[in-house]
């Protein structure tokens, strides 16, 4: 039996150890002449582009490489892409990396067919005149072929983007059907080099993209049977994959859990995300970090009214003690093994923008308005403070 496995759902997804070797036979199925291959500067030196490089050029694929890209990519960065993409004639795009790889080259589709597209199908503007994918006008925009090298952001499944607005600090979504890569390629030979702090990261983004989709309050149950199980995947993989970057069944576990996250936030984000967005546009701390010091937090301030689905959620997981402590409990040993720091102080932050934080953390309507329960402004402060001071005692009393 082929371990390859072949999957749409709801694109075409290739999955297991080699998957890469399908990339070219996709390019020219899909009609990609000259694509252009957008990653992160990190990633020129490292086997990933080596390989995938390799494949392109035996299959006499024609492309380019931009990687002027930063850890949260902004629209400048979009903007230098939208120009190599041009003046390169290139007709395609492939996106290797994590995810701001695959935001960058989204935004670099979208930009580079409609000059006005990240003003106009930003979140608030989608979620007033496109109430339905067939809502949205066809575009044409290039094939982007998607190849995660990190198992986190899950955007390779995704119709959005999250770009830096880098005058402000703050981050914005930008949606579109036709952002979704028309391939997906999960090979967790591509992340066996990840540093075990990024395998802990990413990892924990994943899970948190779980937890807040199924704690959101939209109904949406296929999701939130996708979500339930990417917590179990991450809880049988997480460990095995950060002790050991070989372990390819612990990889492409973690590529399949964090790819399903993006099928399962179809039913919305919370607080982690609303706070963990301006955050990283201000401090331009990682992503995924920066939601797994949040998660207890959040997990807490929502409490009375996940309280029940997340018992649900620990007998699944078959807990020893299957209630919302035991789940809590969970996460934080989790965290602490995986040497996740335990406070926003711990990775310099202050207490000092709290107010800011809150405001922000409203106005970060994609995510704020499907937290599990409604919070305001003081709120999301307190949370923050929470996070920064490491105040989570109360929590953990019966």
């Amino acid at each position: 039996m082929s371990s390859l496995h072949y999957w749409n759902y709801p694109t075409e997804i290739f999955c297991g150890p080699g998957a890469l070797g399908v990339v070219a036979e996709r390019c020219k199925l899909l009609g990609m002449r000259k694509p252009l291959l957008v990653t992160d500067p990190g990633m020129k030196a490292l086997e990933p582009l080596a390989m995938l490089k390799a494949h392109l050029s035996q299959a006499d694929i024609p492309f380019a490489v931009f990687s002027e890209i930063t850890s949260n990519p902004t629209l400048d960065d979009v903007a230098r892409g939208v120009a190599t993409f041009q003046a390169g004639g290139h007709d395609s795009l492939i996106a290797l990396g994590g995810g701001s790889a695959m935001d960058a080259a989204k935004g670099i589709s979208l930009a580079a067919v409609d000059r006005h597209g990240l003003t106009r199908f930003e979140w608030s503007q989608v979620i007033t005149r496109y109430p339905s994918l067939a809502d949205f006008p066809r575009l044409g925009l290039p094939r982007l072929i998607a190849l995660p090298t990190t198992a986190g952001t899950g955007s390779e499944l995704g119709r959005e983007a999250v770009l830096t607005l880098s005058e402000q600090n703050i981050k914005q979504v930008i949606s579109h059907p036709e952002l979704l890569p028309a391939t997906v390629i999960l090979d967790p030979v591509l992340t066996r080099g990840l540093p075990p702090a990024l395998t802990a990261a990413t990892g924990m983004d994943a899970l948190t993209h779980h937890i807040e989709a199924f704690c959101s309050p939209l109904y949406h149950p296929m999701s939130s049977g996708v979500a339930v199980e990417g917590v179990r995947l991450i809880q049988q993989h997480l460990v095995n994959a950060h002790a050991d970057g070989q372990d390819m069944v612990a990889r492409e576990g973690m590529l399949v859990a964090s790819a399903m996250a993006a099928v399962a936030f179809q039913k919305g984000l919370g607080g982690v995300h609303a706070l963990a967005h301006p955050l990283g546009a201000r401090y331009h701390k990682h992503h995924g970090l920066l939601n797994a010091i949040l998660l207890p937090y959040v997990l807490v301030a929502n409490r009375e009214v996940i309280s029940q689905d997340i018992a649900r959620l620990a007998r699944y997981l078959e807990l020893p003690q299957a209630d919302f402590n035991g789940f809590l409990e969970w996460v934080l040993a989790l965290r602490q093994r995986l040497g996740i720091p335990h406070t926003l102080a711990d990775i310099g932050l202050d207490a000092d923008a709290a107010p800011w934080v809150g405001e922000q953390a409203v106005a970060e309507i994609s995510s704020s308005d499907t937290n599990a329960r409604p919070l305001n402004a003081n709120d999301y402060s307190q949370i923050f403070r929470n996070a920064v001071h490491g105040e989570l005692d109360l929590v953990l009393r019966p």
